[in-house]
């Protein structure tokens, strides 16, 4: 009998969608074992891609606070299987997992789907998405999910470079270099090498023993910690936290706050992120074992 294998995604600009099918290619290449399904999440209301003017800044206090808008329901197709292995893709806004995210692992289907089914996680990120894949991981454990796997790629270009490269794609549509900006986003090479991940995950699924399969994948390349910005990362959800729920509580002055907040994030890119990291460097010889420790844990799959 075939195994049922669902792939799961939202992606707005088609790279994460690129990701996610390409990492199915060896179970979509062995169709006499596997009979594989996509679902794309999709909002009843989605959002505009390009991002118009102030809009995606005006996403941050829903984005940070996990607040769902409503899904289109899941096809008969996807409900009425039940399945072997789950690939979930899913976007970081905001340090959280995207709205669309949010939307369907609130809503009534995500428990139908996920129940007891192993779910290996895909990211494509600008850089952070570790306390992001935590937040996750509470979902999916509450949901009563298997997590097997996590694949996590990256901007592989630096803090601030990917920040300019980042906010030209969004809100103009534009991925491709420019001047003297290199592409946004994870490179070609890496997209079209994501299929050694979906080999991986077919060999330890074959093998009816998932319980190796991510230190499998961290072993060649699926996951990379930077301890920086793991500290940006806490820093930045103790800050969001305050944000976003002084947004939330003064609707009348959601327009101007959402203004400070855009002026906020800008200087604490280019002012504040530096400094944590200086103060970073400064202190890693105090805090090396303590950080190698983090850092194993956040590759792995094993909720605190």
């Amino acid at each position: 009998m075939k195994k049922n294998i669902l792939v799961i995604y939202y992606s707005q600009t088609g790279q994460l969608e690129e990701i996610v099918r390409n990492i199915a290619r060896p179970f979509e290449s062995k169709k006499e074992e596997y009979d594989i399904t996509y679902y794309n999440i999709q909002l009843k209301e989605d959002f505009p891609f390009p991002w118009p003017g102030d809009v995606f800044f005006n996403t941050f206090p829903e984005s940070y606070l996990q607040i769902p808008r409503e899904i289109i329901p899941p096809s008969e197709e996807v409900l009425s299987k039940k399945y072997d292995l789950i690939l979930f893709g899913y976007q970081v806004w905001y340090l959280t997992p995207s709205i669309p995210i949010i939307s369907f692992l609130k809503s009534g289907y995500a428990e139908e789907i996920l129940k007891d089914t192993p779910v290996v996680t895909i990211s494509a990120t600008r850089n952070m998405w570790m306390l992001s894949q935590e937040k996750l991981k509470v979902y999916l454990k509450n949901l009563q999910a298997k997590l097997v796997g996590n694949i996590a790629l990256v901007d592989r270009h630096d803090n601030y470079t990917s920040v300019l490269t980042i906010l030209r794609w969004l809100t103009t549509g534009q991925k491709e270099k420019s001047g003297m900006l290199p592409a946004a986003g994870v490179s070609d090479e890496e997209i079209a090498g994501s299929v050694k991940y979906g080999d991986i995950i077919e060999k330890h699924f074959r093998s009816n023993d998932m319980s190796h399969l991510q230190p499998d994948l961290v072993k060649n390349g699926a996951i990379e910690i930077r301890p920086f910005l793991v500290r940006v990362e806490k820093v930045g959800n103790k800050i969001f936290t305050v944000w976003s729920n002084l947004i939330i509580n003064k609707k009348e002055k959601r327009p101007l706050l959402i203004k400070f907040f855009k002026v906020y994030l800008m200087t604490a890119i280019w002012i504040i992120s530096p400094i944590v990291l200086v103060l970073h460097l400064l202190t890693t010889p105090i805090f090396w074992v303590k950080r190698q420790k983090q850092k194993r844990y956040l590759q792995g799959i094993n909720l605190k």
